[in-house]
């Protein structure tokens, strides 16, 4: 992976075009304001209330005229209206108010794996994935293929995937998201898996693999340097799982190399066997 080539193009692409590569922003109307979010208060008919205010840990802004008043656990738009249906009450005919989120304090984009800054993000407005990766830092010499993003919806827990080169080599609005607050992106480092080779493999032993790698049985055989002109066409996979407990899967070669049987995608530690022929 060509890194230093990677964050070249996005420093271009997320800074200087990040209108045309994003995503349509995803709302954030339903946003729930919550502790330390900074809001920005405009009122068109009270000068006075134009302000910026950091919500307290009890959940309320300290405004010019109104005092304490209480925002946590509310969208932005329900404290608009409040604060409208007060101004009304008390000082004007008719009150135009709005209420930005600046900063998602309270709930916060993070970032983790792979990049030199990892952690919680000062998001200000909206943010493309790509901006938070450079924000971040940008990745290391260690970062994987891919990326992840995890997402709360509703209760519902969502993961989007992409790859890095899609990402930072396409001009693609698919590939570059919108993200929004409480957003986790994850960048998994690339580390080395090793499969095991015994009987008539070319190279028997340990042979290497990257765990961002899809190994199939193809792909490792060929690592392995092929089967030997005495190997069985009998390939039988070991695997010790994540239960404790051994299976073995026992394939044809010759069938998965004429398409007849699936080509079967391995696990870190695996041990192929092939046995001599006898005929």
């Amino acid at each position: 992976m060509k890194i230093g080539r990677l964050l070249s193009v996005a420093i271009l692409l997320g800074f200087g075009a990040a209108g045309s590569l994003g995503a349509q922003p995803e709302s954030t109307g339903d946003y729930v304001i919550g502790p330390r979010d900074l809001l920005e208060i405009r009122v068109l008919e009270v000068p006075e209330l134009n302000v910026e205010r950091r919500v307290s840990d009890g959940g309320t802004i300290d405004l010019p005229l109104l005092g304490e008043f209480p925002v946590a656990g509310q969208p932005s738009h329900e404290v608009q209206t409040r604060l409208e249906s007060l101004l009304v009450s008390k000082y004007v005919n008719r009150a135009n108010v709005s209420v930005v989120i600046k900063e998602y304090t309270n709930k916060p984009i993070s970032i983790v794996g792979a990049v030199r800054t990892p952690g919680a993000l000062r998001v200000s407005g909206r943010w493309t994935l790509l901006q938070a990766i450079m924000s971040a830092g940008g990745l290391t010499e260690v970062a994987g293929k891919k990326i992840f993003v995890l997402r709360q919806d509703k209760g519902e827990a969502k993961t989007f995937e992409f790859g890095v080169d899609e990402l930072f080599g396409s001009s693609s609005a698919q590939a570059n998201m919108t993200l929004v607050p409480g957003d986790v992106v994850n960048i998994p480092a690339v580390r080395t898996v090793r499969l095991y080779f015994l009987g008539e493999f070319k190279n028997p032993g340990a042979v290497e693999f990257h765990s961002d790698d899809r190994i199939t049985l193809l792909s490792a055989v060929a690592k392995a340097g092929g089967l030997t002109d005495r190997a069985s066409s009998t390939i039988r996979i070991k695997r010790h799982g994540a239960d404790g407990k051994d299976t073995e899967t026992v394939v044809n070669f010759k069938r998965v190399l004429a398409g007849k049987e699936p080509n079967a995608v391995l696990q870190e530690n695996d041990v192929l066997v092939v046995k001599e022929s006898f005929f």
